[in-house]
């Protein structure tokens, strides 16, 4: 399915002012995070972010092309890729990974890193959504579970009994799973 900011992708593609103006202040600051953290300029951060979009105006011009990510991760991933070619044949230096904390990509492809980068954050987006949809006595209980606490320490702070936490839990989690089901998105994101 197409993603709604293909209009970016058209816009490269008849050269949109407007849109293409939206792009760089929409993009720009993750990419000069990132460039930044790792040996380079703001400079270096805005030819990047140049080189990144006549990439992907070429590779949409030889070839038709669907987006179905959010366009600053796959352009974010395209920067990121161009950036770490540049160090290794400039510096040969190690990368600080910074903006990509959970994502490990082993191929060389970055329109399905990208689509992997945006799937997983419309995951965690679709979770939290679900889980602030939960009564407070549910989210308080997954929460504080998940921090690090083990289940008894969590009965504990909250005045239960710990078979009612592991019980409350159960269920809270059974809730969760619903409510994710339930909703639109979740075929899409191929759980």
């Amino acid at each position: 399915m197409e993603h709604p900011d293909s209009k970016y992708i058209n816009a490269l593609l008849t050269n949109d002012e407007i849109l293409l103006k939206e792009i760089y202040q929409k993009c720009f600051g993750k990419i000069r995070y990132f460039v930044v953290n790792n040996q380079g300029t703001d400079d270096d951060a805005w030819d990047l972010l140049q080189e990144a979009m006549l990439s992907i105006f070429y590779r949409i011009k030889r070839q038709p092309f669907m987006l179905t990510c959010p366009f600053d991760a796959f352009i974010y991933i395209v920067c990121r890729n161009l950036w770490i070619k540049e160090l290794r044949k400039k510096h040969n230096r190690g990368v600080t990974t910074g903006m990509d904390e959970g994502y490990s990509f082993k191929g060389e492809d970055d329109l399905a890193r990208a689509e992997e980068c945006a799937m997983q954050q419309d995951r965690r987006k679709l979770f939290v959504e679900k889980l602030n949809e939960l009564e407070e006595g549910c989210r308080k209980l997954l929460q504080q579970n998940w921090s690090g606490l083990k289940l008894d320490e969590v009965a504990a702070m909250l005045k239960i009994s710990y078979a009612y936490a592991r019980k409350r839990k159960s269920e809270c989690m059974a809730k969760l799973v619903m409510l994710m089901k339930k909703s639109p998105q979740y075929e899409q994101l191929k759980w």
